[in-house]
């Protein structure tokens, strides 16, 4: 049964939950209409300690992400909370979720008499956020809980808007608005804007992360591989991102992007916040508050674009490497791949797996992946066929010592890479690429003393696709470091890898 309320609709569920579980929504109001709300079943039993809770979605979600194959919404009844479930734009920026949800929290707020606390997946975190701090929406919310929010920026988002990533991200529908603003570089605009901002402390935030991949050949699964690259991860968002230096974290735990998200998976972590009192010892200094920052390293090695008919691709290992995985991402199901060894021996890849996950970048795209242990050192081939026009995107992840051997370091002007010590030497070219009137502008750096010399940049988001050809005690190694920039409109810069 729905009511409405002035312009809102607010789906209310009157039928009686039969034996512990709580009602379906009605059929009628379908979620996913943005600006839409819903009111869960009333619990017989809620006590007036008890917040209502707001569930917030992600990216490319909705409303339903709570109770469709998710046990949080009957969790939350079980446990005796009065419930309420928005539907945000699922492709806008942080700025359009965050003007839209904050008039809503007002609405909500008054729906239900008290302050509510909100629970918010992935995305929805940073949107939370935005509402709260920028758009005054804080005297109406008592806590905010963000279950793996990229609050420092998406370096998936990085890749999807690469210059080797560019074809298939396109073709796949992978940029959109919201994918643009969680790139790492204009996040860290975002996290200057925000946490300098007055708002930022008047409601407290506690976190939580995970660390597990989705299973072999989901786009969670190559997401975390990706990842790897910058730390612990859930497949969709690295565990440094999923922190606030001011917030408190709750745990990290053994979730990946969209477990952590489910009623059984982590709703015990922050029941006891979700009361008007909190866990006795659960203050601001007992939880843990710093931001743990783990060591990036630099494992891959990428290239991308498109072909028709036949494409190869070299691949440089260096001795001592103990594996090479190769991910294969194409909008196409039956291309034939092989790896040619140094020696000229053949290997075929495994047979294409689709991704499907709804946080997965590339969702919709082909893997075709190849994991080779101890390969032995020179250069591998591989070659593709595909009977159609095709656009791809080949991840090379290295686990070899040499993936901690560079390091780059982003100024106001110039961009340096530093050898981890006196035997690495660098032969590199950096590309940087953004948008301009809506063209897609690209150009080459030069280095110098293995300093390159930024051009005058006009406010934007831009894209750095770092080529390393490295060459240490000798022998020659090859990796990819992808990263972005955002330039405000007093040509400040703000970038992950600044110093």
């Amino acid at each position: 049964m729905v009511k409405k309320l002035g312009f809102l609709i607010v789906a209310l569920v009157f039928m009686f939950p039969t034996l512990s579980m709580a009602g379906d929504f009605g059929k009628d109001d379908p979620s996913g209409v943005p600006g839409q709300w819903y009111v869960g079943t009333t619990p017989s039993y809620s006590s007036p300690s008890k917040y209502p809770v707001l569930f917030v979605h992600g990216l490319n979600s909705s409303s339903n992400t709570w109770w469709d194959e998710n046990d949080m919404y009957n969790t939350a009844y079980q446990n005796g909370y009065e419930t309420a479930f928005i539907d945000l734009y699922p492709t806008k920026t942080m700025w359009d979720n965050g003007a839209l949800l904050a008039g809503k929290i007002r609405d909500i707020y008054q729906y239900f008499g008290e302050k509510v606390v909100i629970v918010a997946h992935s995305k929805g975190g940073v949107d939370t956020q935005s509402a709260l701090v920028h758009y005054g929406a804080y005297p109406y919310v008592a806590r905010v809980i963000t279950l793996s929010s990229p609050h420092n920026g998406s370096e998936l988002a990085d890749l999807a808007y690469s210059s080797w990533a560019g074809w298939l991200a396109g073709i796949l529908g992978s940029k959109n608005d919201a994918t643009y603003s969680l790139q790492t570089g204009y996040m860290n605009y975002f996290r200057e804007l925000t946490d300098t901002h007055i708002n930022v402390g008047r409601v407290p935030f506690y976190t939580v992360a995970g660390t597990k991949w989705g299973s072999f050949g989901s786009s969670l699964y190559w997401g975390g591989l990706y990842l790897s690259s910058y730390g612990s991860n859930d497949g969709a968002v690295t565990v440094n991102s999923s922190r606030l230096p001011y917030a408190s974290h709750l745990g990290t735990g053994s979730w990946n992007h969209s477990q952590i998200k489910e009623g059984s998976a982590t709703f015990n972590l922050f029941n006891g916040y979700l009361n008007e009192s909190i866990p006795s010892g659960a203050d601001l200094d007992a939880v843990q508050k710093l931001k743990v920052t783990e060591k990036e390293t630099a494992s891959s090695y990428i290239r991308g674009g498109e072909y028709t008919g036949s494409k190869q691709e070299p691949i440089t290992v260096e001795d001592g490497t103990n594996s090479i995985t190769i991910d294969w991402i194409s909008n196409h199901k039956d291309t034939i791949l092989t790896l040619e060894d140094p020696d000229g021996d053949d290997t075929y890849f495994s047979k294409s797996t689709s991704t499907s996950e709804a946080d997965g970048v590339f969702e919709g795209g082909y893997h075709h992946s190849l994991t080779i242990p101890f390969p032995i050192a020179g250069e591998w081939k591989v070659h593709a066929r595909s009977p159609k026009k095709e656009a791809y995107l080949m991840n090379v992840i290295y686990d070899s010592e040499f993936n901690d051997s560079v390091d780059v370091q982003i100024s106001s002007n110039s961009i340096k890479l530093k050898g981890k010590n006196s035997k690495v030497k660098f032969k590199t070219e950096i590309s940087i690429e953004y948008y301009k009137n809506g063209k897609l502008k690209k150009s080459k750096l030069k280095m110098k003393d293995q300093t390159f010399k930024l051009p005058e940049l006009g406010e934007g988001v831009y894209n750095l696709t770092v080529d390393v050809n490295g060459n240490k005690n000798n022998e020659k190694f090859k990796r990819t470091i992808l990263t972005s920039i955002y330039v405000d409109e007093k040509g400040q810069m703000y970038s992950q890898y600044q110093y």
